[in-house]
């Protein structure tokens, strides 16, 4: 933690899990391979590693930690389809994050996981989610399109808020719920099929 001129590291593959802060605010560190020996990345393992535009997670790891990479410099991201749960703010305001791919095995998106990745122009969101937290893509100022899978049964209170270039979005016929203020601000959207299956669409939703 705080190994402010660290820029590389090698981890074994003896390595099962990389506990709570581990690389906090190791701010030269530039890229990081999660080997497929670990289970579990902790809260905050590489939060503040603003040099760290490239991670690769392992195919073992099953849970990524609350504020796993915040404010980290990543460009990208692929979540594998080991990965069950990405808690809250897991990638809380990584603003140079342009593309990210959750696996099918992903059940979950937890609150706040990608709050203000402004440079977000795409995600795909896996087959298995099946819900979307409360803040999960707010301020996600250039996501353009996104598609919610028929997995999804609900769409968190400010989920898309203020994404602001979002032309499209599709809701899969899963969805039995959307937030209030879910797609709050989203001014550039010009069309929505709400399928028969939303049977709740709260406050201010799409105001």
């Amino acid at each position: 933690s705080s190994c402010a001129s660290l820029t590389n590291v090698t981890i074994g593959t003896n390595v099962t899990s990389i506990v709570s802060g581990a690389f906090d605010g190791c701010t030269s560190l530039a890229n990081v391979t999660v080997p497929n020996s670990v289970t579990s990345i902790g809260d905050g393992a590489f939060s503040g590693c603003t040099s760290l535009t490239n991670a690769t997670i392992g195919n073992s790891v099953t849970w990524i930690g609350g504020g796993a990479f915040l404010s980290s410099g990543l460009t990208k991201i692929t979540i594998p389809d080991s990965v069950t749960n990405i808690e809250d703010a897991a990638f809380y305001s990584c603003t140079s994050l342009t593309n990210v791919t959750i696996g099918n095995g992903v059940t979950s998106i937890g609150n706040y996981a990608f709050y203000d990745c402004a440079s977000l122009t795409s995600v795909s969101i896996g087959n298995g989610v099946t819900s979307i937290g409360n803040y999960a893509f707010y301020d996600c100022t250039s996501l353009a399109n996104v598609t919610v899978p028929n997995s999804v049964t609900s769409i968190g209170e400010w989920a898309f808020y203020n994404c602001a270039s979002m032309t499209s979005v599709t809701i899969g016929n899963g969805v039995t719920s959307i937030g209030e203020w879910a797609f709050y601000y989203c001014t550039n959207l010009t069309g929505i099929t709400i399928p028969s299956s939303v049977t709740l669409i709260r406050d201010f939703a799409f105001s």
